[in-house]
């Protein structure tokens, strides 16, 4: 039997592509499947990052009120909520993005969970922090465009290119060499 989230996901999944078929019709536009599913792997991807967004808040706000009441953090406590939140949050879209968005195809080599971790960190690190902050330069300082824009304009450059850094980077698979396949249909089962 089917659980009610795979029958939600699927009636989620449906609208949203009706919905995008609908945007797509007035410029004459039909998508493949393999396009249908490509965007269907960013929408999970953005569902994780909204999670993700959520979990990092929480993590920092709780990180917070514990140095509060511990007391001698006063200036630091900020960098040490924000440090604990990112690793943690890390660790949430790691699991959710593996399990979820970028699941291992049987045809492929299976990762090693740490290198992609690793890796994960490293793509997370470089939008979140490295990219970020030089988008937020660029807008704010060179442009002239306001603090308060600037951090949309940086979602909407980073967050595909974190995308695809975690698809074609982190979470890539090689294709198996014709020889384990055939190995693995020799295997007993």
């Amino acid at each position: 039997m089917e659980g009610i989230g795979s029958r939600i996901w699927d009636l989620f999944e449906r609208f949203v592509l009706f919905m995008l078929r609908l945007i797509l019709k007035p410029v004459k536009k039909e998508l493949t499947k393999e396009q249908e599913q490509a965007f269907m792997q960013f929408v999970k991807f953005a569902l994780v990052g909204v999670s993700n967004t959520i979990v990092s808040y929480g993590i920092n706000a709780v990180t917070l009120l514990i140095l509060d009441s511990v007391g001698g953090f006063e200036g630091a406590d900020k960098y040490i909520g924000n440090t604990v939140a990112f690793f943690l949050s890390v660790l949430w879209a790691f699991y959710w993005s593996n399990r979820f968005v970028f699941k291992e195809s049987e045809n492929g080599e299976k990762r090693v969970w740490w290198k992609t971790l690793i890796k994960t960190y490293i793509a997370y690190a470089f939008t979140g922090l490295v990219l970020s902050n030089v988008i937020s330069w660029l807008c704010v300082d060179i442009l002239g465009i306001s603090k308060y824009i600037a951090p949309i304009i940086n979602l909407v450059i980073s967050v595909p290119i974190n995308f695809l850094m975690n698809k074609f980077w982190a979470y890539r698979q090689k294709d198996k060499k014709p020889e384990e396949i055939i190995n693995e249909n020799d295997q007993p089962a």
